[in-house]
């Protein structure tokens, strides 16, 4: 089998080493999370997230090995697959914290949600990439049944930050497709004057975190209590931080979540601010090499299916750090290739090995 050697010479490695650097530096961080002064530091956390990277990266090199456009032509019956996964979770699907979220794989728990982010930005990219640049809002009706099941289903588990987050990754590739300016303004203006009925059907404690958002300190053994360890930690850690493993919130176990939704605190609280900066630059540059893949795609299938990604780690990434920090309200976000949790981070992994994938076709077209 003849290897093509423009996809050699197109492989983004800058792409796939900040990646992988930023998973590894997840690991470092888990491991540190799990540690308190009551017990030792428990290896088994993060253990298993290095298995489930090796498994990230198998899905990876999978996602870049077989041309995308492939997943063109795939991409109806896949979103077909995962909105059924999506109904088996409310059917057959393991409730925790509240949550109907997870199946169980005997071996692990899949979280369909996770990929449901993905199969949409595919599905939506399949779509849009026959519109014309300029379009109005009467041609999104196919769009918007494409969406509807998905955000419904993750709304009914119930998920309010992983449907938010799926919204805004749509509207990123919609937006990128060439809807109309004044459309998009209309539908905006839509969009904000639905929240009061949508306010009425989230949950008290959903309702109770919005409410909190505002003033956390209102109710700091309560619902603030997260949001109040949170920003606690952030500041012990001044400008160089306390050092590794020494993190008296993280260790005295005032932090919550601190190896999945509030990993950031445990970093920074070890790190400080200038650990802080290192690591929101490392963000920045993957979404900025993520959006030169998107300027470089050569077909527009392409190009959306890379906004959608790039889209997909931007809000991922700024919804956690605005939601630890204070800044938004606490949904439950994880922050990418940092947090434990073994469907996000293949799940981020296959998005990643997306990119590239387009990346290195980008002189084959």
């Amino acid at each position: 089998m003849q290897i093509d050697h423009r996809l050699v010479a197109g492989f983004d490695w800058p792409l796939f080493v900040l990646s992988v650097g930023l998973a590894l530096l997840g690991i470092v961080t888990i491991y540190s999370a799990t540690c308190s002064v009551n017990e030792d530091c428990s290896r088994y956390l993060a253990t298993k997230q290095s298995y489930w990277l090796v498994i990230g990266l198998f899905c990876m090199v999978l996602a870049f090995s077989v041309d995308y456009q492939h997943l063109n032509r795939w991409a109806y019956p896949i979103y077909g697959a995962i909105v059924i996964l999506l109904g088996l979770v409310l059917l057959i699907g393991i409730t925790s914290g509240g949550s109907q979220r997870w199946l169980d794989l005997q071996f692990f728990a899949f979280q369909p949600s996770e990929l449901a982010k993905i199969v949409l930005v595919l599905v939506l990219a399949k779509t849009l990439c026959y519109y014309e640049p300029g379009y109005s809002l009467t041609a999104l009706g196919v769009p918007l049944m494409l969406c509807a099941p998905v955000l419904l289903l993750v709304l009914l588990q119930p998920d309010l930050g992983t449907s938010v987050l799926i919204f805004l990754i749509a509207m990123a590739v919609v937006v990128m497709s060439g809807l109309r300016v004044r459309s998009l303004a209309y539908f905006t203006a839509a969009a904000i004057a639905a929240l009061p009925v949508g306010w009425q059907f989230l949950k008290p404690y959903q309702k109770t975190r919005i409410w909190t958002f505002m003033n956390p300190e209102s109710d700091p053994l309560g619902a603030g209590y997260h949001v109040v360890q949170s920003k606690i930690a952030i500041g012990s850690g001044r400008l160089w931080g306390t050092g590794y493993l020494q993190g008296s919130q993280n260790r005295l176990e005032f932090l919550p979540e601190q190896h999945t939704d509030f990993i950031f605190a445990v970093f920074a609280e070890e790190w400080g601010f200038s650990g802080c900066v290192v690591l929101l630059a490392a963000y920045t540059l993957l979404i900025l090499l993520a959006l030169r893949v998107v300027r470089r795609a050569q077909d527009r299938f392409g190009v959306l299916l890379a906004a959608g990604i790039a889209a997909m780690l931007f809000w991922q990434f700024t919804v956690n750090i605005g939601m630890v920090t204070g800044l938004l309200p606490v949904v439950g976000i994880p922050l990418p290739l940092i947090s434990y949790g073994g469907s996000s981070l293949v799940t981020t992994m296959l998005a990643l090995g997306l990119l590239i994938n387009v990346s290195m076709r980008r002189n084959t077209r």
